[in-house]
């Protein structure tokens, strides 16, 4: 709806383009991947929406032919099940035993060694993952070869989490660790532009009162910013205008998923 109202080939904001990061995550990016030549444990933690999903997906897309990218994104099963979808990812068997699927794992692993390519396991929303699950898996790719990073990514919860006594045996292995912060208001503001640019529409579809709200509102957290002006765009091809004000974007901020905490209204017990 929004291409043909606007002209434009590509949809704005669109994820599953070609990624294009800010400065701050392609650092994460580079450093992740100088990982994978000394067996490294990462860990990425951020907020909900503060560009994670865009690091993991620019690592998948880079040099498929040298780094190999098997991801673990449904944590929550048991290690059974989930040894089973790493074998999947790896594109292998996955019948028999336990100790056969670990071998099979380990054997490919030394297998892409030879043919000199990394390997970055990514285990998405790690936090979900049960520790004795995380802690077994950690063991499997003690075994592999040492051109590997296994990266673990999730909420700001998981650094604690790994941070007890109890947890110290993996903790001790991370050689790197980043927390991803929302985008200062500049930044954002970059950002929009940038994806703009990237879908063909000018700067003036939104008005300098809107980016203003927008900018405001997303309190710098990227999936905000990118539901929050694709909402934007839809209105204004509603109300059949080319560009966006500020009756479009408040119009988008009204809707109650929207309202923050306390915006809400007061239970009706606490009403007097």
């Amino acid at each position: 709806m929004i291409r043909s109202y606007f002209g434009i080939a590509k949809n704005p904001f669109a994820t599953d383009d070609a990624i294009t990061l800010l400065a701050q995550q392609q650092e994460i990016f580079d450093i992740l991947l100088s990982h994978c030549q000394i067996h490294g444990l990462s860990l990425v933690v951020g907020l909900p929406g503060t560009g994670k999903s865009l690091i993991k997906t620019a690592l998948k897309r880079h040099d498929t032919k040298r780094l190999v990218l098997p991801t673990i994104s449904r944590t929550l099963h048991t290690y059974h099940n989930t040894l089973r979808i790493l074998c999947q990812a790896f594109e292998i068997d996955f019948d028999g035993s336990d100790h056969k699927c670990e071998r099979k794992l380990i054997d490919e692993a030394f297998a892409l060694n030879r043919a000199h390519k990394m390997i970055a396991p990514v285990i998405d929303d790690a936090h979900y993952m049960s520790i004795e699950c995380l802690r077994k898996i950690r063991l499997l790719v003690e075994d592999f070869p040492k051109n590997h990073n296994l990266i673990l990514i999730g909420h700001p919860c998981l650094t604690a989490k790994l941070g007890l006594s109890v947890n110290a045996d993996i903790h001790s292995r991370i050689t790197y660790s980043v927390e991803l912060k929302p985008l200062a208001p500049d930044d954002t503001l970059a950002f929009i532009h940038a994806q703009l640019d990237l879908a063909g529409l000018g700067h003036n579809v939104f008005t300098d009162q809107a980016l203003n709200l927008i900018v405001l509102s997303c309190e710098g957290i990227l999936r905000r910013v990118r539901n929050l002006c694709i909402g934007s765009l839809l209105e204004a091809v509603r109300d059949q205008t080319r560009t966006v004000g500020l009756e479009q974007v408040n119009r988008v901020l009204r809707q109650p998923h929207w309202k923050k905490e306390y915006d809400a209204p007061a239970p009706v017990s606490l009403v007097r």
